[in-house]
């Protein structure tokens, strides 16, 4: 069954629950509808298949109840709910054995599910491959304050190939301290604004997580509202490439976004032997101004492993190069260590004044302790890069 507006007789042919296979719904919710529709309380033996989207006000929409579709979907496969609220989704995932595809997004405030509470009922799906689950707002301070120590065992998800969350770092680590998923082959996480992140269970997850430990490329992407890092298999990461792992943080100034990146990075990717390639682009309206050195060494600290570094604009290069330039004053390989080849792709522009020296001087420093570095130009009519 799908609609996109016309609620003609919808309600009545949902009472026929033994029949109906599939339930899309792509348009804004009455209130009254959504009522109506939540107070159907039969099971639905035939569901394959539920879209619910919702773009009420978080504060309007009605909560789905405990009684919603009697509790039971026993040939359910994917279960999609943006927008809608339902604290209680345990009841009915105990009766979803077949579920392979759950997305549980853009929860308001009065759907929250505690950690605690909905990796359990995520334990009682067995075929589970594909797993979203995003909040419209953070945490409130209630439910940071009643945070549940990490447990002692973890729960197995066997078959989990995909996981998206969006919310804050917090829930993101109660979350991932409580599973396994030795099948995982893409993830992404978004996280809201906060001042300081620590990620001791993100680097414990991706450290025990087979595909992460054969991570060879990284894309750094500066954008007006966010930073994000894209991990990949390939070493040559260009902006389409599929990732392993994608990690997102809201937040506006390009300072606040490497502070908050390199938070994560230090807790949590420090020890990626197989890392050896990073690519960073800005791609800002306003991004100019000053950055400190000490916040793009920080950025680069738990890059152990990289070989080749590209930097992909002149502006990014003149920003970097300070940070190079303090590296040569003091200990040439504190960062970067492995570093052999250094790639601009700067167009027709080359370093000069201030800049030339400061990549000059970290050069020197670099052969100097016996861990040279390359500097590499692209060349637009070659379309390959030169030293």
């Amino acid at each position: 069954m799908k609609w996109n507006g016309d609620m003609t007789n919808v309600i009545d042919a949902l009472r026929h629950h033994n029949r109906v296979c599939k339930i899309d719904y792509y348009e804004q919710f009455q209130d009254s509808l959504l009522q109506e529709f939540a107070a159907i309380d039969e099971p639905f033996p035939a569901l394959t298949s539920l879209d619910l989207h919702s773009s009420v006000n978080d504060i309007n929409v009605p909560v789905l109840p405990d009684s919603f579709l009697g509790g039971s979907a026993p040939r359910l496969r994917s279960l999609y709910l943006e927008g809608i609220p339902y604290p209680s989704i345990g009841k009915l995932l105990s009766s979803t054995t077949n579920l392979g595809c759950l997305s549980i997004s853009c929860i308001p405030r009065s759907g929250y599910i505690a950690p605690e509470t909905i990796v359990p009922c995520l334990s009682m799906l067995p075929r589970l491959e594909s797993l979203h689950l995003g909040f419209q707002h953070p945490r409130s301070q209630a439910h940071r304050v009643n945070r549940h120590p990490p447990p002692l065992t973890r729960v197995i998800f066997p078959t989990l190939t995909l996981f998206w969350f969006h919310g804050d770092m917090e829930y993101l680590e109660d979350i991932l301290s409580q599973i396994e998923t030795p099948m995982l082959n893409q993830t992404s996480f978004n996280f809201f604004n906060q001042l300081v992140f620590d990620t001791p269970f993100l680097g414990h997850f991706i450290r025990r997580t087979e595909t992460f430990m054969t991570i060879h490329g990284a894309r750094v992407e500066c954008f007006d509202s966010s930073i994000i890092i894209r991990l990949s298999e390939q070493g040559e990461m260009a902006v389409n490439d599929r990732h392993v792992l994608w990690l997102q943080i809201s937040c506006n100034p390009l300072d606040w976004q490497l502070s908050a990146l390199a938070q994560v990075l230090n807790s949590s990717l420090s020890s990626l032997p197989t890392l050896e390639s990073l690519h960073i682009a800005v791609d800002r309206h306003d991004w100019q101004g000053e950055i400190e050195a000490i916040q793009w060494r920080e950025l680069l600290h738990p890059f152990i492993a990289v070989k080749a570094v590209t930097l992909e604009s002149e502006d990014l290069f003149r920003l970097v190069a300070p940070a190079l330039q303090e590296l040569a004053r003091e200990r040439a390989t504190e960062v970067l260590p492995a570093l052999q080849d250094l790639l601009l792709r700067t167009g027709d522009w080359r370093p000069s004044g201030p800049v030339k020296e400061a990549i000059e001087q970290y050069i020197a420093a670099r052969q100097l302790c016996g861990h040279p570095v390359t500097v590499h130009y692209w060349d637009e009519e070659s379309g390959e890069y030169v030293e």
